[in-house]
């Protein structure tokens, strides 16, 4: 499901930039952090080859099941000198679940493994497995000191929410020291734009998390941005008549139930927008709109269970789509 699922964003976004007489990009298409991806760049075709490369060097490195990433060696041996991508992932990670006060948390690890996620090896954990999985969750089990990483026994991370953001992260670096005049890369849920696109504004579209549409909005946006979506609808199963989908709340272990189907983050950094729209599906509607009142680096698009969507009076100029309510500063 989430591999379908990301493999028409990307279409969606390729069909939505392509509609112009603009000058074609060079693209190429990999899996990669197990999820289809796009790269599409205009005026130097050679950055793609390092593009490429980077995602699947990072892939390795920030995998909790390739046995032979440094993730995987942290999370079996509870100690590693880490390599500078990891601590700088880390690092960032943890300062963004201070910020969320926990909505985001790389430790979760355990829970998501009781749910069976990581293997797809689906199944409802019992009361008393969740309770000791919640025992070495928090980013107080981790100690980082330079490039020495300690968890505490039991703790594991796992950096699903943010790793795809740090690789387009990474990218836009690449892209910046490459004469490439623009592009668009399609990780997944994760888009990140860089430049201007000959011939208009770059054309974003926001998957429906319903299924009744590919996509049930657009996002006209013009130079660099990175746009994140998470929803319940990416990755799920359902057992006993009831859905349970990828996204725990880190305190419980269990899936986010907060009215939200789906969240779009819109930033100028692809690590924040990626933990954000993770975090803001956590928090629920009212809990997000009053930390985006006291961010000033983020705009982000709601779509709620009951169908309406909503948002942040940054975007509103940018969003053509569904009726919306503004959620204002």
């Amino acid at each position: 499901m989430r591999k379908i699922t990301a493999l028409l964003l990307a279409l969606c976004v390729l069909c939505l930039c392509a509609c112009t007489s603009s000058p074609a990009p060079k693209t190429l298409e990999l899996f990669a952090m197990d999820t289809y991806m796009t790269l599409q760049v205009y005026g130097d075709e050679a950055v793609l080859s390092a593009l490429s490369q980077k995602i699947n060097v990072l892939d390795r490195l920030l995998s909790a099941t390739n046995e032979a990433g440094q993730l995987y060696a942290l999370n079996q041996t509870g100690r590693v000198s880490c390599d500078r991508e990891l601590t700088a992932l880390l690092t960032d990670s943890l300062a963004l679940s201070a910020r969320t006060d926990g909505a985001l948390d790389v430790t979760v690890y355990p829970a998501v493994m009781l749910w069976g996620f990581p293997t797809d090896d689906y199944r409802v954990p019992t009361d008393a497995e969740l309770s000791e999985a919640l025992s070495h969750i928090g980013a107080d089990h981790v100690q980082l000191s330079g490039d020495a990483v300690n968890l505490d026994q039991g703790t594991m991370l796992d950096f699903g929410a943010v790793a795809k953001g740090y690789a387009a992260r990474a990218c836009l670096e690449l892209l910046e020291a490459s004469d490439a005049s623009a592009a668009i890369l399609s990780l997944g849920g994760n888009i990140q734009t860089y430049g201007s696109k000959p011939g208009g504004d770059w054309l974003i579209g926001i998957t429906d998390p319903t299924g009744e549409t590919d996509y049930f909005a657009t996002l006209s946006l013009s130079g660099t941005h990175a746009i994140v979506t998470s929803g319940s609808y990416q990755r799920y199963f359902e057992q006993d008549g009831k859905r349970y989908h990828h996204i725990l709340v880190p305190k419980t272990g269990e899936p986010a139930e907060t009215g939200l189907l789906s969240v779009t983050v819109v930033c100028d950094d692809a690590l924040t927008a990626d933990g954000l729209s993770t975090a803001l599906f956590v928090m629920g509607l009212e809990k997000a709109s009053d930390f985006y009142r006291d961010s000033d680096d983020f705009e982000a698009v709601f779509y709620s269970e009951n169908g309406t969507v909503y948002v942040t009076e940054g975007l509103t100029n940018a969003y053509r789509g569904t009726d919306y309510e503004v959620i204002a500063r």
